[in-house]
């Protein structure tokens, strides 16, 4: 009998990698392996003792590679991809309200939410990025789209009070996202949210009723915070209280909550974030494209409040480079600190990573390469001159590499992206129908 033949099959082998499983004890493995059966984590060890126990169907050898979790952008508005680059260098209100708000009532529907949505799938995974949590329309294409890419997705129900036409609306929240949470329940890509937009967009009645209902159906809820100046003043002047002490006395913060920007959240708002168990997703890039200024980090840290990062749509940020963001953010706020070690890169990676995870009730399945755990993670390419020499894998990933180097991406077991190859998608494909949509949309502005 050939010793082969004494070794277990596993699906999928990860061998001769740098690994970084960002689990709790902070193991990295200088020439580590990792074996998939389907969906799932089995081993995480030294490549020798891998393989003396394990032989797979498909073995990727990652020599002068990193891998690290699949990471997680948490906040996207990913059919906000044919916004690209539509409206820059303008004021907030101008880039909402006079471009992006009406072309959306114009053209989103099932088939442009569909395709926009494969074209950021696309991107997302390109970029490493295997769970986004979205906010946007059409959720039943959204769901179809990043299923075909692959893409693991939590969709958000959107509510927005201008959309409501009367007290039956109100009465149907978060019924998109119960029905396709139990259509789609064995998908194991998909998950479904309730996402008010924000208090700015949506009456105490609406934002009482989505508090209620994510309760009674254990949703996530998923809304914007104090991005703006409007936004704190808007809170005030209806409800006589900042933003979180409002959402505090309706309820919303008793539920499982993620909330994107916080840039505008005081320390005595921090501490009841904090008591809440709420996360914010801070989104740095768009932030600043838009002048709203910087979230306060060091704050929320200090008030041992969780964060997570987000890159926001496209339409604000113009990428979904989320290791761009992590960079961009770490240096920024050093700055903003005058503390150099402020931010460090490993506290960094896990903030996209397990953290993220827990942010999103998701640490039991993602965030670090454990045992048991989803299979989903990132190989980055280090074979490369922007990435050599290599001496702190951590400072390597946030400050060097960027979504560029990713080489291979799994998720749920399968690789999803191989050689910066796209498995499932034709890029060809994507491209041609982005430009397209971009022939349609001109000819709606000229209207």
């Amino acid at each position: 009998m050939n010793d082969k033949d004494n070794l277990r099959r596993v699906s999928l082998i990860v061998k001769n990698a740098l690994i970084l499983t960002m689990d709790a004890s902070h193991q990295v493995l200088d020439n580590g392996a990792i074996a998939l059966q389907g969906a799932n984590i089995v081993a995480v060890g030294e490549t020798a003792d891998i393989l003396q126990i394990y032989q797979a169907e498909q073995v990727i050898d990652a020599q002068d590679c990193i891998v690290i979790p699949g990471l997680i952008n948490a906040h996207t508005h990913i059919p906000m991809s044919y916004f690209k680059g539509l409206a820059d260098d303008m004021d907030f209100n101008k880039w909402l309200f006079g471009f992006i708000v009406p072309l959306e009532q114009k053209l989103v529907d099932y088939d442009f939410t569909y395709a926009a949505t494969l074209h950021g799938a696309a991107e997302l995974i390109k970029n490493g990025i295997t769970l986004a949590n979205d906010m946007y329309f059409e959720g039943e294409a959204m769901a179809e789209a990043v299923t075909k890419a692959g893409l693991r997705c939590i969709i958000g129900d959107p509510v927005l009070g201008t959309a409501l036409k009367d007290d039956s609306d109100i009465k149907k929240l978060g019924s998109a996202a119960i029905i396709n949470k139990k259509n789609y329940k064995h998908n194991p890509l998909l998950d479904f949210s309730l996402a008010p937009h924000a208090i700015s967009t949506n009456n105490k009645a609406i934002l009482e009723m989505c508090a209620e209902v994510a309760l009674q159906n254990n949703l996530l809820v998923h809304m914007h915070l104090s991005e703006t100046a409007a936004d704190i003043n808007i809170c005030r002047k209806l409800h006589k209280s900042r933003p979180v002490h409002f959402l505090k006395d309706i309820g919303l913060l008793g539920a499982k909550i993620i909330m994107a920007h916080g840039i505008r959240v005081n320390e005595e708002e921090m501490d009841i974030l904090s008591e809440h168990d709420a996360s914010i997703a801070i989104c740095t890039e768009s932030n600043l494209k838009l002048v709203n200024g910087f979230a306060p980090i060091k704050q929320y840290l200090n008030h041992n409040v969780r964060l997570c990062f987000g890159t926001d749509g496209v339409a604000s940020n113009n990428n979904l480079d989320l290791l761009t963001e992590l960079d961009f953010t770490a240096k920024v706020h050093k700055n903003i600190n005058h503390d150099p070690t402020f931010l460090p890169a490993e506290q960094m990676l896990r903030m996209a990573t397990i953290d993220a995870a827990k942010a999103l009730y998701k640490d039991k399945e993602l965030g670090s390469l454990e045992i048991g755990k989803r299979a989903d993670l990132t190989i980055l390419d280090c074979n490369s001159i922007e990435a050599q020499p290599l001496y702190n894998p951590y400072s390597q990933v946030i400050y060097a590499l960027g979504g560029r180097a990713v080489r291979d991406v799994v998720i749920n077991g399968e690789l999803v992206l191989r050689d910066k190859k796209l498995t499932r998608l034709d890029e060809a494909e994507l491209i041609n129908t982005a430009k397209n949509y971009r022939t349609m949309i001109l000819k709606e502005l000229e209207q």
